[in-house]
């Protein structure tokens, strides 16, 4: 997992979590606390409500990506560009500053004129904006979408999320964002919580991962928490998106979603990471399909990614005549299997416990049974 370099931020695994708070000068954007117009006032929020309550980026949106709206062009953009620009004369705190946008000719002023990095809603729909964000050194988040600039964040299934973030490529700099959210009619809050639970697969790539999870629909459906009750959900879910490997949380709540963040930080799995002539990573996989996708990064067969992982099962009932085939079909298997009293544990990767349950001679109906269970537990 590279380290991305945000104008002086760094960001990645050896690094505490980054809040990336918002701020939007347009009258669209549905979330009114953070809309502002007035440079003054739009500043005198950022110190107060972002900076000061530990945001790392500030992210100025200059239209709303809701797709029930028109889209403005990249012109529209550059003419509220100037309220933008503005905000950053003056604010007093310490930030990188982010441009939410759509075009590299909006991402190129920006960055010529003050900003620090770019938020790609329509992650490279527009083929210039890795060059733009290269010639800036500039880092640029990149969230997931098809190769269509009226349509951020349009798809729907985890794989297809996943292919999509290949769009024209990535920069040193890439943040990769696997867009959260409603983006299309077809999307549905079960492609956000399946998505969620894939969390690690998009530690795949080896770039950082930004999640913008504040209040989502999927998070509130769960606890059947409306918009302004959903903060608790909220925290909830990015202290697990932080252990499961985002390195950065965009949110309206600052304050509480860095204390979140922190405590996903404090409670990961600690792995090795040791870098030298020879580094060494022990790499976050804990399912065949998260091995998949680093093994596909270097260009590797994929045939060993279902014996990569290691499961646990324990089996509780077993009579003495059940322990003695099950050792040996384990054996067989490659699976480990230590016996107790009247059960015992396996232990083995997916593809060796599905491997027993063919190997059993003879089997009770119920030892059948149970690995039966087994095998639906590892596919």
């Amino acid at each position: 997992m590279r380290t991305v370099d945000a104008a002086g931020l760094e960001i990645g695994d050896d690094h505490p979590p980054r809040i990336m708070g918002v701020l939007n000068v347009s009258k669209e954007s549905p979330y009114k606390p953070s809309v502002f117009n007035d440079p003054t006032e739009a500043a005198e929020y950022v110190d107060r409500n972002l900076i000061d309550e530990g945001a790392d980026i500030v992210d100025i949106g200059l239209e709303s990506a809701n797709k029930r709206l028109d889209v403005l062009s990249a012109d529209d953009e550059l003419e509220r560009l100037d309220t933008a620009l503005s905000v950053l004369d003056h604010v007093s705190g310490d930030a990188v500053f982010s441009i939410e946008t759509r075009y590299h000719e909006v991402a190129q002023a920006a960055l010529e004129n003050g900003f620090d990095m770019v938020n790609d809603i329509c992650g490279f729909a527009d083929p210039e904006m890795p060059t733009v964000c290269e010639e800036h050194d500039a880092a640029v988040a990149k969230m997931a979408s098809p190769p269509d600039l009226t349509r951020p964040g349009a798809i729907e299934e985890v794989d297809d999320i996943y292919d999509a973030l290949e769009l024209n490529g990535f920069t040193d700099k890439t943040i990769v964002d696997p867009a959260f959210g409603g983006w299309s009619e077809a999307k549905t809050l079960a492609h956000d919580r399946e998505t969620f639970d894939r969390l690690r697969e998009f530690r795949g790539y080896g770039y950082p991962i930004l999640v913008s999870i504040n209040r989502k629909n999927f998070l509130r459906d769960v606890a059947g928490r409306s918009t302004e009750d959903a903060l608790p959900v909220s925290l909830a879910a990015t202290s697990m998106a932080v252990e499961r490997g985002a390195h950065v949380i965009r949110t309206h709540d600052v304050r509480e979603t860095r204390d979140a963040a922190l405590i996903g930080h404090e409670f990961k799995r600690r792995r090795v990471r040791e870098p030298g002539d020879v580094s060494v990573e022990e790499l976050d996989v804990t399912t065949p399909r998260e091995a998949e996708r680093h093994l596909d990064r270097i260009g590797a067969s994929t045939d060993i990614a279902a014996e990569s992982v290691t499961r646990v099962f324990e089996l509780e009932g077993l009579s003495d005549a059940d322990r003695e085939a099950l050792a040996a079909a384990a054996a067989d298997a490659g699976v480990t299997f230590v016996g107790g009293e009247t059960g015992g544990l396996l232990v083995g990767s997916p593809a060796s416990l599905g491997r027993v349950s063919g190997l059993v001679t003879p089997a009770s109906d119920a030892l059948e049974a149970a690995l039966e269970t087994v095998e639906r537990g590892v596919r």
